[in-house]
């Protein structure tokens, strides 16, 4: 637009209604969040880019479109943006993305999110668990120094379900087999004392279960605390990693450098933070631990909008 053009239609503003400013406000502030976006979900390749159907880096700039650069790579001869591969690919209403970010940051529930945005329900959930597709899988690899481990069980719910593998219970209810039967899924919970995270989701409560879990991320001198469990300890001894168990049930809380009050406080805060939702439903209970390590990483400053829109896409 020509700066004569820009003068004039500044000049216009005055005669627009209170109605109409409203409305060339929100289309304004649309905008600006679109672009905002875009900045965002470009700077994932603009600099190095690279085809994510062969991995080829012989890729050329190829247009644009919906507000995003192109490229086609020399090498498949397959055109691509920075969204593509992406678990936020083919996703619409782009400028309320960043809402959406600032939503997950602050925990709301779907309806909360729903009119916030002014979207339905069920575009909520669906990008809920299109932006939590990357960041529950992100977590530590390997515990260093001191770890701290603990088994912790979640109910199985059936939430969303039409069948239920399971005799109906009254909502809020509790479970027939005990704290650690059938009806519960366990999770290890291992922390190291410079606040790497690992949640893992167990087959069972076994110790064999528990040790291919803990292998992978325990570091060859590191020393392993536990409450006292002796499917923990087993593992640990299996593993050939040094063990320190901290009776808990006798009312030991420390001994020397020895305690798991970190991971103990984790599992807490985790707990408490997910009593919001009312029961989360256990084919997405990897997407709300992923969800929640996201957090606790960057409290307590918390996370911005943009880096989780990042996370989303994967940088």
């Amino acid at each position: 637009m020509r700066q004569q053009q820009m003068t004039r239609l500044i000049n216009s503003l005055s005669k627009l209604t209170h109605h109409q400013r409203q409305q060339l406000a929100a289309a304004l502030g649309a905008l600006s969040a679109r672009s905002q976006v875009s900045e965002v979900i470009e700077a994932r390749v603009l600099e190095h880019p690279r085809c994510p159907h062969c991995n080829s880096t012989a890729v050329v700039k190829n247009g644009s479109a919906n507000a995003l650069q192109r490229f086609k790579c020399r090498q498949c001869a397959r055109s691509f943006n920075a969204l593509t591969g992406t678990p936020l690919a083919r996703l619409h209403l782009r400028d309320k993305w960043l809402a959406h970010a600032g939503a997950l940051d602050e925990g709301l529930s779907l309806n909360q999110v729903a009119r916030r945005l002014g979207v339905a329900q069920s575009t909520a959930f669906r990008w809920r668990h299109r932006f939590l597709a990357c960041p529950k899988g992100v977590q530590a690899r390997q515990l260093l120094g001191i770890a701290e481990a603990d088994e912790s069980y979640f109910r199985i719910s059936c939430k969303g379900q039409r069948g239920l593998p399971r005799k109906a219970r009254r909502r809020g209810g509790k479970a027939q087999a005990g704290a650690k039967g059938w009806e519960y899924t366990p999770v290890l919970m291992a922390r190291d004392r410079a606040g790497a995270t690992a949640n893992v989701i167990l087959e069972s409560g076994k110790a064999a279960s528990v040790q291919a879990a803990l292998a992978p991320m325990l570091a060859p001198d590191a020393v392993l605390c536990t409450d006292g469990s002796v499917t923990l300890a087993r593992a640990a001894h299996a593993l050939g990693v040094e063990h320190q168990a901290i009776n808990v049930s006798r009312g030991m809380r420390v001994r020397g450098p020895w305690h798991v009050q970190n991971v103990n406080a984790y599992v807490s805060r985790l707990r408490g933070w997910m009593r919001r939702f009312k029961g989360v439903a256990t084919k997405y209970l990897d997407s709300y631990l992923g969800w929640f390590r996201m957090l606790d990483r960057f409290a307590p400053t918390g996370v911005q909008p943009a880096q989780v829109l990042g996370l989303a896409i994967g940088r």
